[in-house]
C-alpha cells in the first residue's frame, strides 16, 4: 500500500498567509515598541531663561559710598569744605572695576564716611570710618584745589584700593577664590628630625587665639573658617637647596625656581581631613642639620631679609631656623610670635585685605598688642565690596557658559533641577544688585548664593555625563543591536516581496493563457 505524501506548502503552518502574518506580527511588535524605546531614551531638555541671563551682562553693580567732610570750627577750612561739593574731587577713571559711586558731601551727619579736616602737617590717619586729614596752608593760605587733590587720591585709594594700585592685578592673582568658608591648616614641618634639628611640640592654640583670632573675628562676616593643625617629623625636599656663603659661614639658599617646588606633595601630608572647604596651608618648616641654615635668595643671587614666602591662592610657608643643634622639646607662644605676626600677614594677603596706603595710619597700629586692630573698617569695607563684585562677575559668566553650553550641544539634558538653580541664581542677582545701595553685607550674601546656585547648575550631575558620552557614542552603542534585529526582518519582508510579485506574474500568464485557450476554443466551435 503506497504511502502518501503531504505537500509542505499545503501545511497550515507553512502557508503563505501563515508565514506573511508571523512576519507581520514581529514587525507589528517593533512599531509598537518604537514609542516606548523613544519615551524610555528620550532625554528632557527643559527651556532655560536664556533672555534673563543675557540681560545680567547690561547690568553693572554700584556701590554709592558717601563721604561727609567736616572742618570743626576752623574757619580757614571753611572754604574747603564748601568746595567739596562744586569741585569733582573723584576721578573715575580712576575707580573705574570696583563698582563704586563716591559722593562727597559737607554737613551730611548720615554719611557712610567721615572726614575730618585740620591744620597741620601729619600724614592721613584712620580711626573706624572716620579719616583724619591734615591741610597744611602754603605761605599763610590754604590752596583749595592742591588739598582737595590731595584728599581726592586719599578717598580712592581707601574706599577702591583695588582699581587704584598699580599691583591691583599681581595681588588678585595670589588671592584665594571666594568661599563662604575655609579650613586654615596649621602644619609644622621638621625636615627630618633624626637628624637633630627638629620641634617635637608647638604651642598653637595659644598663638592662634593671641596673634590670630581678633583677624578671624573680624572677617567673619565673610567667611566661616575651621581650624585644624598637625605635627610631621619627615617632610624631606624634593631638591637639594643650594650651599653658599652667609656672614662667613656655610649656610643654604632656595632660589625662586626652588620656592615653586617647594612642597613636596608626593611625600607631604599636608591636609588631614576630608573636606570640600578651600584649604589655607600655613607652615612652619624646619630644616634638618645638613641643610642648617636655610634662606631665600633674591634675584642677585643674595640672602633676602625675609625667611618667608607666599604661594598664590595655596598658603604661606616660614623657614625656622633653629640657633641650637639640640632638639627643640616645645616652642611657646613667645617663639612663635614672629612666625604668627607672618601667618597673619600671609593670611590677609591670601583673603584679599588691601592693606591702607603707605601714607595713611591707623590710630589703632600704635596701641598695645592685645588691642590692636588687625585692619581698617576701610579695608573691611573695601574687601566686602570687592567680593561681592567679584561674585556677581563669577555668577553671570557662570550662567552664560551654562547657556551657551546648552546651545552647542542639542542633545545635552536640562532638567528640572537646572532650570531651578538658575532661576534661583538670577533672582538671587536681582536681590544682590537691589541691595547694593543699601547693604553691601546683604549685597554679599546675595552673590554668594548666587554663585553657589549656578556652580551647581553648571556642574549638574546630568549635564556632565553627556560631555563624556556625546551622540556618536550612542550610535556606537544601538547599531549592533538593532542591525542584527532588523537585518533578518527586512530580508524576510524582502522576500515575501519578492514572491508575491513572482506570484502575481505567474497568475497573471496563468490567466492570459486561460483566456487564449477559450478564445481558441470559441474560434473551432464557431467554425
Amino acid at each position: 500500500m503506497a504511502t502518501l505524501q503531504a505537500d509542505p506548502a499545503q501545511l497550515c503552518f507553512e502557508s503563505v498567509r501563515t508565514r506573511r502574518l508571523i512576519i507581520a506580527s514581529y514587525w507589528l511588535v517593533v512599531l509598537l515598541a518604537v514609542p516606548l524605546w523613544w519615551k524610555t531614551t528620550s532625554i528632557e531638555r527643559l527651556a532655560l531663561p536664556a533672555s534673563r541671563v543675557h540681560a545680567q551682562r547690561n547690568r553693572e553693580l554700584s556701590f554709592p559710598v558717601e563721604v561727609n567732610v567736616e572742618t570743626g570750627d576752623n574757619p580757614n577750612l571753611a572754604s574747603l569744605a564748601r568746595g567739596v561739593q562744586s569741585i569733582p574731587v573723584v576721578d573715575r577713571k580712576a575707580v573705574e572695576g570696583s563698582a563704586v559711586d563716591i559722593k562727597l558731601h559737607a554737613g551730611k551727619r548720615d554719611a557712610s564716611y567721615n572726614v575730618v579736616l585740620h591744620s597741620g602737617n601729619g600724614e592721613p590717619v584712620v580711626k573706624g570710618r572716620e579719616l583724619h586729614f591734615a591741610v597744611a596752608p602754603h605761605e599763610g593760605r590754604i590752596c583749595d584745589k592742591t588739598e582737595l587733590g590731595r584728599l581726592s587720591d586719599t578717598l580712592i585709594k581707601l574706599i577702591a584700593p583695588y582699581s587704584a594700585s598699580t599691583n591691583s592685578h599681581v595681588q588678585t592673582q595670589r588671592v584665594m577664590k571666594y568661599s563662604p568658608r575655609y579650613r586654615l591648616a596649621f602644619t609644622l614641618l621638621n625636615e627630618d628630625a633624626a637628624s637633630g634639628k627638629a620641634a617635637m611640640t608647638w604651642n598653637v592654640q595659644d598663638a592662634i587665639q593671641c596673634h590670630l583670632g581678633p583677624l578671624l573675628g573680624k572677617l567673619s562676616d565673610l567667611h566661616n573658617f575651621t581650624i585644624e593643625s598637625q605635627v610631621q617629623f619627615h617632610a624631606p625636599l624634593a631638591f637639594q637647596p643650594r650651599p653658599i656663603q652667609h656672614d662667613g659661614k656655610d649656610a643654604h639658599g632656595l632660589t625662586h625656581e626652588d620656592l615653586t617646588v617647594f612642597i613636596n606633595s608626593a611625600e607631604w601630608t599636608l591636609s588631614s581631613s576630608v573636606s570640600n572647604d578651600p584649604v589655607i596651608h600655613l607652615v612652619l618648616f624646619i630644616p634638618s642639620t645638613k641643610n642648617s641654615p636655610l634662606h631665600i635668595l633674591d634675584q642677585q643671587g643674595s640672602v633676602h631679609p625675609s625667611n618667608a614666602f607666599l604661594l598664590p591662592q595655596w598658603g604661606g610657608i616660614v623657614l625656622l631656623n633653629p640657633t641650637s643643634s639640640a632638639p627643640i622639646p616645645h616652642l611657646t607662644s613667645s617663639d612663635l610670635t614672629p612666625v604668627f605676626h607672618t601667618f597673619a600677614h600671609q593670611l590677609l594677603t591670601l583673603l584679599g585685605v588691601p592693606g591702607l596706603p603707605p601714607h595713611v595710619h591707623s590710630a589703632h597700629r600704635a596701641d598695645s598688642e592685645a588691642q590692636r586692630e588687625p585692619f581698617t573698617d576701610w579695608e573691611l569695607d573695601a574687601l566686602l565690596r570687592r567680593r561681592a563684585l567679584e561674585n556677581v562677575q563669577g555668577s553671570t559668566e557662570t550662567l552664560e557658559a551654562i547657556v551657551r553650553l546648552v546651545d552647542q550641544i542639542e542633545n545635552m539634558p536640562v532638567g528640572q533641577d537646572v532650570v531651578g538653580d538658575v532661576q534661583e541664581a538670577l533672582d538671587a542677582l536681582n536681590q544682590a544688585h537691589e541691595s547694593s545701595r543699601v547693604s553691601p553685607f546683604a549685597t554679599l550674601q546675595h552673590s554668594a548664593r548666587a554663585l553657589t546656585l549656578a556652580s551647581r547648575a553648571f556642574f549638574n550631575p546630568g549635564m556632565l555625563a553627556l560631555l563624556y558620552f556625546p551622540a556618536e557614542h550612542t550610535y556606537a552603542v544601538y547599531t549592533p543591536l538593532f542591525a542584527s534585529v532588523a537585518a533578518p526582518l527586512i530580508g524576510a519582508v524582502v522576500r515575501e516581496l519578492m514572491a508575491w510579485k513572482r506570484a502575481r506574474k505567474a497568475a497573471k500568464e496563468e490567466a492570459g493563457q486561460q483566456r487564449r485557450v477559450v478564445e481558441a476554443a470559441a474560434i473551432v466551435k464557431d467554425s
